[in-house]
This record gives structure tokens, C-alpha cells and sequence, in this order.
């Protein structure tokens, strides 16, 4: 065998070892499953770790915004070591000074609780360094068989003339929440010239719930954007996204986790009706009469949830710190049995 045939088979039998070696790590790897993150902070956060063939993969939520797919993930001394890009121009690419990488390395503490750093380089020097911590989180379960579903009488959770039965979820922004004419009002208004920029309430019910159905009605303005959480977790997005291709941040969509499957909403200036089913930590959107998400499981909380646990009772809040917003015939039935 001359030198080449030699080289090139070590680099087959070299790459046949490492493949087999990574394989087993993914197939050992105890980060696999979602965890729950209480962030730096007080944020909640998410993480969901899963096996691909010989790659280990990892998508993260970080408080705020759309659920991401890390950078890269890989197994290392029995740490889950994750980076993730954080571009400082609008024209990212990667490769480039553009970018300064972040380190998240998790380690396991106990059966279902994790430990976690994380490290990004400044870009004047130093570094920004915080440690956190999560817990397993369980899977949802089976799609449950909504015919079997039961529920409850109806709870008018707005009465037209004031906010009794709610708070603002922020005590120290303007609370823009108001009762007019039988209709619950999010006012919002720009800061004035070269002052800081307003800060606004989120509002959520004082009562909590678990399996319910719910009924909204709202009316949105030219590029409006409100949501309403289900059980202080997951968004159900209120948006102006009329004439817009399908998308998962879209009205009616869960955000940035499950896409519509038909564009029903109506342009912007018009009430629209919003049904939502929640059962079994799956979720059925019915938008302007037309079912968009059929029965979906949910797997973990959106951008602004009030705190990362998925199988704990939470209120309806609605989101107030982006648009004005209005809202009638909020109605829930508790489901009581199946």
C-alpha cells in the first residue's frame, strides 16, 4: 500500500472511530429532554436538547423574543458546552469580527436539576459572566381526545365598566389599561423628544387556571401587537400580519413555536374573534371562525412568560407593552372532566 492509500485509509478508519465514539455520547446523553430555566435576572427561560444521528443538537428561549437554535452543542468531560453568535451589525457573518461568541456550560445537579454559566466576551475587553439554574421538564403528554372534554359555565373575566379581577403584571411601568364604553383599552403614547422611551403594563387576570376553553374579541391598529398567554406561559399572538405569508409569529400563531396553517385574519381596524382551546398542554386556535392550530402540543413557554414551569395553573394576561389594543367578551369555561 503506497503512502496516499495509507493515509487515506487511517482518515477513513480515524473518521469511522469518531463518528462511532460520537454516536455513543449522543446516545448517553443525559442533558437529553426541555429543561426549565429560571435565568439571570428572574426571567424564565427553556431549553430543549435532543440527539441527531451523531451531532448533538440544542434550542434555547432566553427570557424575551422567539425560541433559537444554539450555535453549536457538544458533550465534554460530562458538560454540555453551547455557544451562540451575537452579531453586532445588521449584516451578520459568521466567521467575522462581527460576532462575539457566548459559552453556556451546564452541568447536571442531582436526577432532574442543571447548573449553568454562561460567559460572553465584551466587545471593549472583559467578559459578562452569570450562573443560573433549571429542572427537567416533563414532556407533554398524548393529544387528548377533545370530544370527551367537558367544561364548565361561563366566567366573564372583563365586566365593561372596570378592571376588577385584574393587575398590571409590572408594578413600576404606566399602566395603560383602561375600561371605556364596555370595551378593555390598552393606551399607549411616545415618549417626548429626547426623553427616555415609555415603559407599559402587561395585565393578567388575579384568578389562575389550568384546562379551560377561551373567548376573545379584539380589534387591532395599523401594525398593532398585543397576546394573550395561556396560563402566564405561552402567547397566543395578536398582530397585524394581514396579507402576510404564513409565519409562526403571526396572528392567531403560538409564537415563534407553532404556525397557522391558514391566514384567517382580517386587515387591521376590524374586530376579530379568537377561540382558544387549552387541554392537556395542547392547543387548538380558532381564528375569525377558522381553525389554524388543530390539537398541538405545546412544549414550552414563549418569549415574556411569567416563569419557565409548564404544569403549573397560570392567569390569562395579555400583552400591553408594545401597541395600544382593544378587547371585548373575554369568556372561559374551566374544563372539568374528560
Amino acid at each position: 500500500m503506497n503512502h496516499k492509500r495509507r493515509l487515506l485509509a487511517s482518515l477513513f478508519f480515524a473518521g469511522q472511530f469518531l463518528a462511532a465514539v460520537t454516536t455513543s455520547l449522543a446516545a448517553d446523553n443525559k442533558f437529553a429532554g426541555y429543561w426549565a430555566l429560571h435565568l439571570p435576572g428572574g426571567g424564565a427561560g427553556w431549553l430543549n436538547v435532543s440527539n441527531r444521528e451523531t451531532r448533538v443538537d440544542a434550542q434555547m428561549l432566553w427570557s424575551v423574543g422567539s425560541v433559537f437554535k444554539l450555535n453549536d452543542a457538544k458533550l465534554v468531560n460530562g458538560e454540555l458546552v453551547m455557544t451562540r453568535l451575537h452579531f453586532l451589525n445588521s449584516t451578520p457573518v459568521e466567521g467575522t469580527t462581527s460576532s462575539l461568541t457566548e459559552t453556556i456550560t451546564a452541568s447536571t445537579d442531582g436526577a432532574d436539576g442543571i447548573k449553568l454559566i454562561t460567559v460572553t466576551p465584551k466587545a471593549d475587553g472583559g467578559e459578562e459572566r452569570a450562573e443560573f439554574s433549571g429542572h427537567r421538564q416533563s414532556a407533554p403528554p398524548p393529544a387528548p381526545d377533545l370530544s370527551r372534554i367537558q367544561f364548565g359555565p361561563p366566567i366573564q373575566l372583563f365586566n365593561g365598566t372596570n378592571l376588577a379581577g385584574w393587575e398590571p403584571v409590572e408594578s413600576s411601568v404606566i399602566n395603560g389599561w383602561h375600561a371605556d364604553q364596555g370595551l378593555l383599552v390598552n393606551t399607549v403614547k411616545d415618549a417626548e423628544p429626547g426623553k427616555p422611551e415609555l415603559e407599559f403594563a402587561n395585565l393578567r387576570t388575579v384568578a389562575e387556571f389550568e384546562d379551560f376553553s377561551l373567548h376573545v374579541e379584539t380589534c387591532l391598529a395599523k401594525n398593532g401587537n398585543s397576546g394573550v398567554y395561556i396560563r402566564g406561559t405561552d402567547e397566543v399572538q395578536i398582530f397585524d400580519s394581514y396579507g402576510k405569508p404564513l409565519n409562526s409569529h403571526n396572528m392567531g400563531a403560538i409564537y415563534s413555536r407553532i404556525t397557522p396553517t391558514a391566514a384567517a385574519e382580517k386587515p387591521a381596524g376590524e374586530w376579530q374573534t379568537v377561540d382558544i382551546l387549552y387541554v392537556a398542554r395542547h392547543v387548538t386556535v380558532v381564528l375569525n371562525g377558522i381553525k389554524i392550530i388543530d390539537n398541538q402540543p405545546v412544549l414550552g413557554p414563549t418569549g415574556g412568560a411569567l416563569w419557565p414551569e409548564m404544569d403549573r395553573p397560570g392567569p390569562i394576561y395579555l400583552q400591553g407593552d408594545h401597541t395600544g389594543i382593544e378587547y371585548r367578551n373575554l369568556v372561559l369555561r374551566r374544563a372539568i372532566g374528560n
